[in-house]
């Protein structure tokens, strides 16, 4: 009978936990702790960016198996902080430092370890800042504000030597690794195609006008290596997502970072050879989401493989029977996974087999946690100790984030365009154009 993920979770927080080997992720268990764990092996960690996220990290942080010491919060909203403090003090022994500069976090040579759960536009910077600071980070997908700054991160991973973690978690899901397992070892014969989806029913948002910064937010530092621009009412709050490109990705980097990464990992792919994409902004025309709403990509492979992504922020149907998920297609069956467990099919459509994990992770729901982010965010921990491999390091994280930015330069410029399977680059020059971005003066990356 195969354990449930409850049961998984129970003997990682005991020391114990799945292994990747060759890069395929099995059920192999990592050594025992030879003794108990002591003081050498404590990690001090800084959390930055306290919001609808912070909920991924409380247990791990606050379990004693996971022997580390929350040494600072930091938020750039001052309420956020006191209500993170608030949250810990409940958890934990000690009393973490408050802090709204993360570059001050970052100083502090006592902090071993960077938790980045920013806004999306921090991802990528506040990664590199604490590569150079000496820091292992768990990086929030997505990884990277565009795709220049994917590059930079493995770089700066490769310059430091640090542990860098993308919090892609269902790459840790016992159920996810182990059908993937079975489908690289031919269950369902080859696999040809994947059909990663999402379906949620966001409303209308507000339209943004000229405000007064909120009390206790330091809107200077929000806006960190973005440039600058007038506070706009509620900019800071979840809703930067739909307002532009300055600080967001849309729905695809927001959410369809997961599943394409699980349908990438399926079909052993890398870099696609060509992406089509149609999107626009189907709901709500007069309120103030400015980007698309709606979103049917396509990537196509060498080995005449495919990946579609059909993404619906403001429509719940579930035209797969789920609100999230994918759909692995084979010559020989058909398998559908998601953060719950899977179904594995034969090719006439019957179903062979089942397995749900009764996690807790959440779905379309804001923000979350649940144990699978508590299984990844202890592997991360136990990689740093040098227990256990990465589920999703930076330099395979990187290249399932790229997808999402390609339909989102493909969305913007209005057309398809071919791409360099073994680079990742676009043969097309209106896209190349949207390959980085402009930083606020002082902000650039030096690598």
């Amino acid at each position: 009978m195969a354990q449930n993920r409850r049961d998984f979770l129970k003997k990682v927080t005991a020391g114990t936990a799945l292994v990747s080997v060759g890069g395929v992720a099995s059920g192999m268990s990592a050594r025992s702790y030879s003794r108990i764990i002591g003081a050498n092996d404590r990690l001090q960690v800084a959390i930055a960016g306290l919001g609808r996220r912070l909920g991924a990290f409380t247990e791990p942080v606050s379990l004693k198996s996971s022997n580390v010491e929350l040494v600072y919060l930091c938020d750039v909203m001052k309420s956020q902080r006191e209500k993170a403090a608030a949250r810990f003090a409940k958890l934990v022994d000690n009393k973490p430092k408050l802090e709204n500069d993360i570059r001050k976090v970052l100083a502090d040579p006592k902090v071993d370890v960077l938790i980045n759960a920013t806004p999306d536009h921090w991802h990528a910077p506040g990664t590199w800042m604490a590569l150079q600071a000496g820091k292992h980070v768990y990086v929030e997908k997505p990884c990277s504000h565009n795709p220049r700054e994917g590059e930079l991160l493995v770089e700066f991973q490769k310059k430091y030597g640090k542990v860098v973690q993308m919090g892609n978690q269902q790459r840790s899901a016992p159920e996810s690794i182990e059908i993937i397992t079975e489908i690289h070892n031919g269950i369902i014969g080859t696999p040809y195609k994947a059909v990663a989806f999402y379906a949620n029913t966001r409303g209308e948002v507000p339209v943004p006008k000229k405000a007064l910064v909120p009390e206790g937010l330091d809107w200077e530092l929000f806006q960190g290596p973005a440039p600058r621009q007038e506070y706009m009412h509620d900019t800071w709050d979840y809703n930067w997502h739909w307002y532009g490109w300055t600080y967001g990705t849309a729905e695809t980097g927001n959410n369809a970072t997961h599943e394409l990464d699980i349908a990438r990992w399926a079909l052993q792919v890398v870099y696609p050879e060509q992406v089509e994409v149609e999107a626009a902004k189907r709901h709500f025309p007069d309120d103030g989401w400015t980007m698309y709403d709606t979103m049917d990509a396509t990537f196509r492979f060498g080995g005449d493989k495919i990946i579609k992504w059909d993404g619906k922020s403001r429509n719940g149907h579930k035209t797969y029977g789920s609100d999230r998920g994918t759909i692995i297609y084979g010559s020989n069956g058909s398998v559908y996974v998601d953060r719950g467990g899977y179904k594995l099919y034969d090719r006439s459509g019957k179903l062979i087999r089942e397995r749900r994990g009764g996690g807790q992770e959440a779905g379309t729901a804001l923000g979350g946690g649940g144990d699978m982010s508590t299984i990844h965010v202890v592997n991360f921990f136990e990689t740093i100790r040098g227990k256990e491999t990465l589920k999703s390091p930076i330099d395979e994280g990187a290249i399932s984030q790229m997808l999402t930015h390609y339909a989102n330069i493909a969305s913007r410029i209005g057309k398809g365009f071919e791409v360099d399977s073994v680079t990742g680059r676009i043969f097309d020059r209106d896209a190349m154009k949207l390959w980085s971005r402009d930083y606020e003066p002082g902000w650039e990356p030096k690598l």
